[in-house]
């Protein structure tokens, strides 16, 4: 049971049911109620009818025993007077209930001249509105119930009566249990007519559904992320699931794909270190006089480096933010070129102070570390950087004179373990992750980095705000 209503049809189904149940009620007690009310006031409309007919032959002195009453089973009829005595009645009659008095033999009619002052003038029927009650007669020895309207009249006597007459309510109980009764029928077919075509409309909506999810469930059994789930023609909501799906998939290949590519680029970087080193410190247990001190660090630092850069890489991909401390771009890149003094070609620094961003201090360091080292691995006789304050953001920008990068490859070299000629040895170009380190920082950091003709290599960081609010700070 818990399965079967644990489905989105069936729940679907069940939700629809039960609405139109409630809707369905509400309407049917409500047109009863309406029924009931229309047919009991016409029903009080005959029996009015009926009273004040009576009512005008007591008010123009017709003797009790002429009184000419209607037929007993259609309007029965009672003449009392106001101290409750019964003077006149329908024949037939034989019980009564709902009126001043259940007796239905009249009594000797003696004068009575007690009047109220609502009591109508002598010889007239009162004006006002009938009073209406409801009760039973017996008639022939069948009791029905009945409708009775009360008509107040003075005859020439000036006694004052009141006149019963009823009207049945046969026709108001037959016709409001025939109603009822086609509701009962009614009802649970119609019921059952709206919750199967709820679930067969939710299964048909669903079933594109329900092929996503088979799809996706072969797909996590296979592996295949190159697979894609079915996606329905429509323009509705499941159509842009399957979409969503598929992009995600798309993404999600490209994402397990550069992380295959990264671990096999790694492996083959970390082996050849590995692999030198080993064969010196082997060299050097055998003979020690043959053993490459120098070689030998040189390996331990780059293989150092690597580890520390890819150590990097995996932070940045599990999505490390930055900090958000206030650093003076200026003051480090000025840190940072004093640091390279002594490299292969001068660096000459254009930076103005107060030009602060916020983030990591080491990573923004490591940006900057990177450019540099790559503007002087490549450059002829020099490098340049400036710092400037440029449509309320801070650009540095690094250049240098060497040949440049080609239009078609200014991308491609921001991509890991990517060396572009034969000028970017393993010995000397790195293990190509420098580049691709910088760019992932600077978009850590809400920057971008791009490389533009000349080999000028630009960082373009949001500029820090002040305390006054959005904005940099001025100049110290």
């Amino acid at each position: 049971m818990r399965r079967v209503f644990g489905s989105v049809r069936a729940r679907a189904a069940l939700g629809a049911t039960v609405v139109v149940a409630v809707a369905l009620v509400a309407a049917g007690v409500s047109l009863l109620l309406v029924l009931r009310s229309n047919l009991t006031g016409q029903t009080d409309l005959r029996a009015e009818v009926a009273a004040q007919n009576v009512a005008s032959q007591v008010a123009l002195d017709v003797p009790f025993h002429k009184l000419d009453l209607p037929d007993s089973d259609e309007n029965p009829v009672q003449v009392v007077s106001e101290h409750g005595k019964l003077r006149a009645a329908s024949d037939d009659l034989e019980a009564v209930t709902g009126t001043a008095t259940t007796a239905v033999h009249p009594v000797a009619s003696k004068a009575d001249h007690d009047h109220d002052d609502d009591d109508p003038p002598r010889g007239e029927v009162s004006h006002d509105d009938a009073r209406f009650s409801s009760g039973t007669a017996t008639v022939d020895g069948d009791t029905a119930d009945y409708r009775f309207a009360a008509v107040e009249v003075t005859n020439g006597s000036d006694d004052t009566l009141i006149v019963y007459a009823g009207a049945p309510l046969t026709t108001e109980e037959s016709a409001v249990s025939s109603l009822r009764g086609a509701m009962l029928v009614g009802l649970p077919a119609l019921l059952v007519v709206v919750a199967g075509v709820t679930w067969l409309v939710t299964r048909r909506a669903l079933r594109p559904v329900e092929g996503i999810r088979r799809e996706m469930a072969a797909i996590t059994a296979s592996e295949d992320l190159a697979r894609r789930v079915p996606e329905p023609r429509s323009h509705d909501e499941v159509a842009r699931l399957a979409r969503t799906t598929n992009a995600t998939l798309t993404a999600l290949e490209k994402s397990v794909d550069r992380q295959r590519r990264f671990v096999a680029d790694a492996s083959h970087e970390l082996r050849s270190p590995i692999a030198s080193l080993r064969t010196q410190l082997e060299v050097g247990a055998a003979h020690p006089g043959l053993l490459d001190v120098e070689g030998a660090v040189a390996d331990t630092v780059r293989l150092q480096e690597l580890a520390a850069d890819l150590l990097l890489l995996a932070r940045l991909d599990a999505g490390e933010r930055p900090g958000a401390a206030r650093i003076d771009l200026g003051e480090l890149v000025s840190e940072e070129v004093s640091r390279r003094q002594t490299g292969r070609v001068p660096v000459t620094v254009h930076a103005a102070g107060g030009l602060e961003v916020e983030g990591s201090r080491g990573q923004l360091a490591r940006v900057i570390g990177n450019l540099l080292d790559n503007a002087q691995r490549h450059a002829r006789s020099g490098v340049e950087v400036s710092v400037r304050q440029r449509n309320g953001r801070i650009v540095a920008e690094v250049a240098d004179d060497g040949p440049g990068v080609p239009p078609g490859k200014r991308e491609k070299i921001f991509e890991r373990f990517v060396r572009l000629d034969d000028a970017r040895t393993r010995d000397e170009g790195g293990a190509g992750l420098g580049l691709a380190i910088a760019r992932d920082v600077a978009h850590r950091h809400g920057g971008t980095l791009t490389v533009g003709d000349g080999a000028v290599f630009a960082l373009d960081l949001s500029a820090a705000r002040s305390q006054d609010g959005p904005g940099v700070r001025g100049a110290r």
